[in-house]
């Protein structure tokens, strides 16, 4: 019996149809072991030690329910006599650390194979367990370090940041988010330029006024200089371009000039480029079709879906091609996009372009959301196979009787399709023949709609969306094509970016982490300006693509890492003292705020709180704590503690104030022992004493005829009269002791 064990239950399943009896297949749900995560005896360490020229080696936890997923998966192996095991996790740096930690803990079977495969197909799945090879340790090690970096950065900074009630910081995380928050500033920066343009329609072809060239000094250009010879500041020009070929309702053809436009296809898709298609043609979230495509490839459709490549296997590319001449002629077949292209900087190249694994199937009669992803990575395939779309281009040149400006316009047929072909399903109309009223100079072409003026201003740029940020990511070289949607969803998810639609908002939170945050780390090196800069970033995921393909060596590149990073981080620290934190701030502000200016002075050194540096801050702080005179004002989560437990008990305010010498709830004194604290503590005695809620008596109830004693009986454990007069107190410390005779309960043998 021999097994091979997966990373998901849908690829298990596609797997075990083409294996039959004999084989074992089972998931092991991805990552099994990882670094310490939070809970576990090593979570607080941000970093192991290690020896010159070695990596640390530390200890390696579970995952969540791996540790059961794993035992059930050995003991099956070990019940059918399994005596060899193929690890097929996917062909990835994850997938290789994931194949690592596998082999580890299934090292006791006589024999442990690596095979990978880059589409779940019956030929590549069988030829990869004929040809088995060993793990291939840089990628592990790539794995490693990248782990060891982000668990550094994170640890220690998001410690940082915690100074201003922040969540986290990331190597990757805080970079992206800085595009958003950019973006955001720039679009606030933007001063709008009004315009007017006069746009006219003869014959389907939009025609515009030229109100000025160039060189002329009333010329309209846009923020960035760029001339736009449509557009012009002068209202009374415009109105009366308006009037004037209204008035005619014709134009007079003078001038044309002919081209031949060719559009080429693009290559196949690469991850990010198939996320982005996929958000402007289909309108998918980037985590949709994460996941769609996911199931295309678990299920044996497509190839893995994690590539930088835009190169296809030559197998492929002739089938395809095969397929095109035989359904749309031999016109339609070009030289071919993604035929192997030499490796570019940032490009993870280990796997094909994205493609179906059976170039011949171009629909797919599933799911509707998989056959309409399937049908794009389809069409993009062939179509990087397939000749130029060409189209017959004219430039018009017009003038209208009384009017001094020309207009223009721009008509285009399409003579050929070529890739187009494959893409009309997105069900866009293209005209395929010229306007019928010819292009002969001196023509009278007929105003059909307009003209028109358009009054208008310019608008800040685009806010980013998931897709674009994605774009920005690849560019500037940061992030892999496995981490481009995790780290979009981690700023959304911990509070830094919001959505409106697909477009992505910084929050109050975001701007702060990079606005104030994270320019205390931008001390510069030889590896750009500052931790979180796009450079820096950009230079470590090479550094890691290099100890992928074995010209790095891994332990120096992560002692490099420590020692840049430790000294930024001492940098940032020692910045960080020079100004007090946002905490320290708040806390000065609210417990000077009662204070006499003569106390205040003394406490403060004459200074406002953000007039200090962090170590004066931290000892008025300090003063503050230990003076007798001192008083705080009680915080905003103990005021409204006491106004939340003043309702449920349904008491009045002013009363329990009163009692206790008080005329309104501000005059309370906040701190742990202050007469907030000790209001909070009496209300909250109130009402564990006060009657047990329904709940609560009907789970007695229950649970006392689960443990076979009766409710009566079950009273005297609490020292309670009866069920009717037991307070909230008593009934929860019952409930609690019931629980225990539960589990302690014997069960019964089946």
């Amino acid at each position: 019996m021999k097994l091979v064990i997966l990373e998901s239950g849908a690829k298990a399943k596609t797997i075990k149809k083409y294996l039959g009896r004999g084989w074992l297949v089972e998931a092991c749900n991805g990552h099994v072991q990882d670094l310490p995560s939070r809970g576990s005896k090593d979570s607080s360490k941000a970093r192991w030690a290690s020896k010159q020229g070695q990596l640390p080696n530390p200890p390696w936890s579970w995952t969540d329910k791996a540790e059961q997923v794993m035992t059930k998966i050995v003991k099956k192996s070990v019940s059918s006599g399994v005596d060899e095991i193929y690890i097929a996790t996917d062909p990835d740096r994850e997938g290789e650390f994931i194949a690592w930690r596998l082999s580890e803990i299934l090292s006791d079977f006589k024999t442990v194979n690596r095979i990978a495969f880059n589409e779940i197909t019956k030929s590549a799945v069988l030829e990869s367990i004929e040809n088995p090879r060993g793990l291939d340790m840089q990628l592990v090690e790539a794995a490693m370090v990248r782990r060891f970096m982000d668990r550094l950065v994170g640890f220690r900074c998001s410690k940082f940041c915690r100074s201003w009630k922040l969540r986290s910081m990331g190597r990757v995380q805080t970079p992206t988010l800085g595009y958003v928050v950019d973006r955001e500033i720039e679009r606030e920066a933007h001063v709008p330029i009004e315009y007017h343009s006069v746009v006219a329609s003869s014959n389907d072809v939009d025609v515009k006024v030229r109100f000025h060239d160039s060189e002329d000094p009333d010329a309209w250009r846009d923020d960035e200089g760029k001339h736009y010879p449509d557009r012009t500041s002068n209202t009374e020009n415009a109105e009366s371009a308006v009037t004037i070929i209204g008035k005619h309702g014709r134009i007079i053809l003078e001038g044309v000039s002919e081209s031949e436009v060719g559009r080429n296809p693009k290559p196949p898709f690469t991850t990010d480029s198939m996320l982005q298609a996929a958000s402007s043609r289909l309108g998918w979230s980037i985590s949709k079709t994460s996941n769609i495509a996911s199931q295309l490839y678990q299920s044996g459709h497509v190839t893995y879906i994690r590539t930088d490549s835009t190169r296809t296997s030559v197998d492929a590319r002739k089938s395809v091609r095969d397929l095109i001449q035989s359904r749309y002629g031999p016109d339609f077949l070009g030289p071919g996009v993604g035929n192997g292209q030499p490796k570019k900087a940032n490009v993870q190249d280990a796997h094909e372009a994205i493609r179906p694994t059976n170039p011949e199937i171009s629909d797919i009669a599933e799911d509707k959301d998989l056959n309409s992803l399937y049908r794009l990575i389809w069409s993009r395939f062939a179509a990087s196979q397939m000749s130029k779309s060409i189209r017959q281009r004219r430039g018009l040149t017009f003038s209208c009787e009384d009017l001094d400006e020309k207009l223009y316009g721009t008509c285009s047929w399409r003579t050929h399709p070529g890739w187009e072909e494959v893409f009309d399903w997105a069900g866009f109309s293209t005209p395929s023949d010229p306007p019928s009223v010819g292009f002969e100079i001196g023509k009278i072409w007929n105003i059909s709609q307009g003209p028109e003026l358009i009054s208008d201003e310019t608008k800040p740029p685009r806010r980013l969306t998931e897709s674009s940020i994605i774009q920005h990511m690849k560019q500037a070289g940061i992030g892999r094509p496995s981490t481009y949607v995790s780290t979009v969803s981690k700023l959304v998810d911990r509070g830094y970016v919001s959505k409106d639609g697909s477009s992505l908002i910084p929050t109050d939170n975001g701007r702060t982490l990079w606005i104030d945050v994270a320019p205390y780390y931008n001390n510069s090196t030889d590896y750009g300006d500052g931790l979180f800069s796009s450079e820096f970033t950009s230079i470590m995921e090479q550094k890691l693509d290099l100890i992928e393909i074995g010209n790095n060596d891994a332990s120096e590149t992560w002692e490099e890492f420590v020692t840049i990073f430790g000294d930024m981080h001492n940098f940032a620290l020692e910045k960080r003292r020079l100004t007090p934190t946002v905490r320290q701030l708040q806390y000065l502000e609210r417990a000077t705020s009662q204070m006499s200016e003569g106390d205040k002075n003394t406490i403060l050194k004459g200074k406002n709180p953000d007039e200090m540096t962090g170590d004066e801050a931290k000892a008025a702080i300090e003063n503050i704590s230990n003076s007798d005179s001192a008083q705080l004002p009680p915080s905003e989560k103990q005021l409204a503690l006491v106004i939340r437990l003043i309702d449920k008990l349904q008491l009045d305010l002013g009363s329990i104030l009163n009692e206790r010498g008080f005329s309104d709830i501000s005059e309370l004194s906040g701190g742990r022992g202050g007469s907030a604290s000790e209001l909070i503590s009496f209300l909250i005695e109130m009402d564990n004493d006060s009657p047990a809620t329904e709940k609560q008596k009907t789970t007695i109830e229950s649970m006392a005829e689960s443990v076979g004693i009766s409710v009566a009986e079950s009273m005297e454990i609490v020292k309670a009269e009866t069920i009717e007069t037991i307070s909230k107190a008593d009934a929860s410390e019952l409930i609690s002791n019931l629980k225990k005779r539960i589990k302690s309960k014997p069960r019964r043998k089946r």
